[in-house]
């Protein structure tokens, strides 16, 4: 049942912002049991196509809210697509030596400096997003030479002749740590998505490594398999 309603939706029966049939209706439909009805649409809410409005009914929501992994895109490219207004305040940048680790990724030597920010992104006036940034050196004074507000350090670095593109990825769930929570304004040990990023330029030089921690509800990934 969950699989023919996603085709009904991809295949455009169900638009985006469409209410479903109610409950009664889709049980009805399909003859099966109302329990399975749930089911088959709160696994299709967990998949980013629906979204439950209490007391209303079953919504389809935007397409653009799935991101796959065969088009991996910034923050502000993603909520560009979808025609949210975005943006983004740093509230940490500093400089300092790189560890092992960084050094590893960013392909420096021990003794090097790095720029590392914590940035709050929004989607209108909503804190969705915390990213913390590792640059490296040899992009370092465009990030340096941002405003606090900047809404895009993809769209600086593009601007600079700078393309990047977007590499390595790890996601899995976490826990809101006290700063998480006091930026994000969510309880202490909230469930946050966390989305472990390399990116590199076009000629493979490194240019960041990063982790951003969503709020639950912002954005859905979704990958395409096939035998």
């Amino acid at each position: 049942m969950a699989d023919d309603i996603r085709r009904r939706i991809l295949d455009g029966e169900f638009t985006p912002g469409d209410r479903l049939p109610s409950e009664h209706s889709l049980t009805a439909d399909y003859q099966v049991a109302r329990s399975t009805v749930r089911s088959a649409l709160t696994a299709l809410s967990r998949r980013g196509l629906l979204e439950s409005r209490p007391s209303i009914g079953w919504f389809v929501r935007s397409a653009d809210q799935v991101q796959g992994f065969d088009r991996m895109r910034s923050f502000s490219q993603w909520a560009a697509d979808r025609g949210t207004e975005f943006g983004g305040r740093f509230v940490h940048r500093s400089r300092g030596e790189v560890t092992v680790r960084e050094a590893r990724l960013l392909r420096l030597r021990y003794g090097e400096q790095v720029l590392r920010n914590t940035r709050i992104r929004m989607l209108g006036e909503r804190p969705v997003m915390l990213e913390r940034s590792t640059w490296a050196p040899w992009v370092t004074p465009i990030i340096e030479s941002l405003d606090e507000d900047a809404s895009s350090t993809t769209a600086a670095l593009a601007e600079a002749g700078i393309d990047v593109v977007h590499g390595n990825h790890r996601i899995e769930a976490v826990a809101a740590s006290s700063e998480d929570a006091r930026l994000l304004g969510v309880p202490r040990s909230s469930p946050l998505l966390m989305v472990r990023r390399e990116t590199f330029a076009k000629d493979g030089r490194p240019v960041e490594f990063g982790e951003d921690r969503y709020v639950p509800g912002v954005i859905v990934f979704e990958m395409r398999a096939s035998s």
